[in-house]
């Protein structure tokens, strides 16, 4: 890692990122068009409007064969620098490639008066913006060792994120795992029956006994809804850090009976040292009470204090707590904002993220509710020490989930490091955390709604959701529901062909070591067909299961009924 290459659209935060990271490691900066303006004593408009772009792009590739034979260089390029295949070769070969990726919302409002761009220097920018990312997206994520998305909410923080991931890295061997993909709706929409998800090769990160304490900042690029995942130690003592995201002065904190013992204290503490005024709620603990009936808890609680528009809702708990506080923030005064404090294992590495809200009904799970984003998700991994040993394995379901359906790799490292993680080691908890989070991160920016792609996430969760709702809430845990869900929907791949049964064994042992039960409860074949026709993924009747064609590789399909009542069979104790 001699030399960094920083590239992008423009606007993305090349130049800014570039000097700090230059200075930060001891490198050299330079920015490639900087240097062509040097050398021609002539600015880039210029150039575009009297020589033409195909001469610009001359002079480029010229320029960047020879700054990337250089050493000890932080090299921001040209935004369409990776268009000439040669200029890729030399990024790829010779050094670090980080794509900073940036929204179309987040370019135009960073170059709006910027008359130093002359592609956007037309009557319709926004437009020509998509253009250009959709011709070079695909190729930013082709040669990218680390994909860094730039809306976080400063650059310091993502600075920090870039050198610890470029302390992990492994060094180059010619070799690329990450598959090149234009569109993934595109791809969806082409062949609906595969799905091939574009994940930051960041994934390859090897935490270590010297895994930095500072928080590690993520984010999740939803454009104006846009907002960041902050994950560390300690952070709920933190009052600068908990009410930035805070605008108003009330609070409402929503908790339950078994975490509100445990930290509402220090939160209100937290609270009261930066000034802002909090009201409490506190619900009964368990699935079985995520209904309508103390759903309007939250709603009495804030019509009673005369809540308005600015107070902030704050889900302190479990998934349970941050679906039922997220509905609430959706639903009251048609929306006010909230912050997703999670609590379990499960909730930090899945359900706070992603914006997806709601309650249950008797005759199905997740049925009733609303798409609606936190303005921050913060993972005080301290609150992890008083979890029980059942909730712990419950989360890591989730976790086994993204490297069974996503990445392959995550799902050896899990393997290897299961012991680890069910002893709640700090680094593999905070690697395990953090990767779960930057899966479901890509994943929810190419399809919030769940219109398609997103759908992936749901592996297992077909059978899970059935063995929840016949079981009766509360029975298993969710995790364990989902966890015995995805034995079953590898078994039901491989008695597709999808799989091998070795691959199926894998994923069962898998999730057994998790200290998950894998025999599923017998609840009749009628019973269990019923319930998995109620299911949000459904079409037509059909019921829709997301199935393995491989380790990282997912499908979604109808299958015929004759295999799966034999995946039933077998499956079913």
């Amino acid at each position: 890692m001699q030399n960094l290459f920083l590239i992008g659209l423009m606007g993305a935060g090349k130049t800014t990122v570039g000097r700090m990271l230059a200075k930060r490691l001891g490198k050299r900066f330079v920015d490639s068009d900087h240097e062509i303006e040097a050398r021609t004593g002539a600015s880039i408009p210029w150039i575009f409007e009297i020589e033409g772009e195909a001469s610009f792009r001359r002079r480029e590739a010229e320029m960047i064969c020879e700054l990337t034979a250089q050493a000890g260089i932080v090299l921001a390029t040209g935004g369409g620098a990776i268009l000439h295949p040669e200029n890729r070769q030399y990024l790829k070969k010779r050094g670090t490639v980080i794509y900073l990726r940036a929204s179309v919302d987040s370019i135009l409002q960073r170059t709006s008066n910027d008359k130093n761009r002359p592609l956007l220097q037309t009557a319709d920018p926004r437009r020509r913006l998509e253009e250009l990312t959709a011709q070079r997206e695909p190729l930013y994520e082709e040669i990218a060792d680390i994909i860094i998305d730039t809306g976080r909410p400063n650059v310091q923080a993502m600075v920090h994120t870039i050198l610890h991931l470029l302390g992990a890295l492994p060094k180059k061997s010619g070799k690329r795992s990450q598959k090149s993909s234009a569109s993934l709706i595109a791809s969806l929409q082409a062949n609906p029956s595969s799905f091939h998800p574009t994940i930051a090769p960041m994934s390859n990160i090897a935490p270590s006994a010297d895994t930095p304490a500072s928080p590690i900042e993520l984010h999740v690029d939803l454009a104006e809804r846009s907002y960041p995942i902050s994950i560390g130690p300690g952070l709920l003592d933190d009052a600068e850090f908990v009410t930035r995201y805070i605008h108003g002065k009330r609070v409402v904190i929503v908790s339950n009976t078994t975490v509100a013992p445990l930290y509402l204290d220090k939160l209100e503490k937290t609270l009261q040292a930066a000034k802002k005024q909090s009201i409490t709620v506190i619900l009964p603990d368990g699935e079985e009470y995520k209904d309508w009936q103390h759903l309007m808890r939250i709603f009495d609680a804030m019509l009673a204090a005369k809540c308005d528009r600015k107070t902030t809702l704050i889900a302190l708990g479990g998934g349970v707590v941050g679906d039922m506080t997220g509905y609430a923030a959706a639903s009251f005064m048609r929306g006010v904002p909230f912050i997703q404090i999670p609590t379990t294992l499960l909730s930090q590495v899945d359900s706070s993220v992603g914006g997806k809200t709601g309650i249950n009904h008797p005759l199905g799970k997740n049925m009733i509710g609303a798409f609606y984003q936190p303005q921050a998700v913060i993972a005080d991994t301290l609150t992890l020490q008083t979890l029980p040993a059942r909730e712990l394995s419950a989360g890591l379901a989730e976790v086994i989930k993204y490297g069974a359906i996503i990445d392959q790799e995550f799902f050896a490292w899990i393997e290897s490091n299961i012991l680890a993680l069910r002893a709640q080691q700090t680094a593999a908890i905070a690697h395990a955390i953090a990767r779960s989070c930057e899966i479901k991160a890509n994943v929810v920016r190419q399809d919030e709604r769940e219109g398609g792609l997103r759908a992936i996430l749901n592996f297992g969760h077909t059978f899970g959701h059935a063995i929840e709702a016949g079981m009766g809430y509360g029975a298993w845990l969710h995790g364990e529901a989902v966890g015995c869900g995805m034995v079953m929907a590898a078994d039901l791949s491989c008695r597709l062909g999808m799989i091998d049964a070795a691959m199926s064994a894998r994923v069962k042992n898998l999730v057994q070591a998790a200290g998950l039960p894998v025999v599923a409860p017998d609840l009749g074949a009628a019973r269990w067909l019923e319930l998995m026709e109620v299911d949000k993924k459904n079409e037509g009747g059909a019921i829709k299961f997301i199935l393995m064609k491989g380790l990282g590789v997912p499908s979604i399909m109808s299958v015929d009924q004759a295999i799966l009542l034999e995946t039933l069979q077998a499956c079913c104790a």
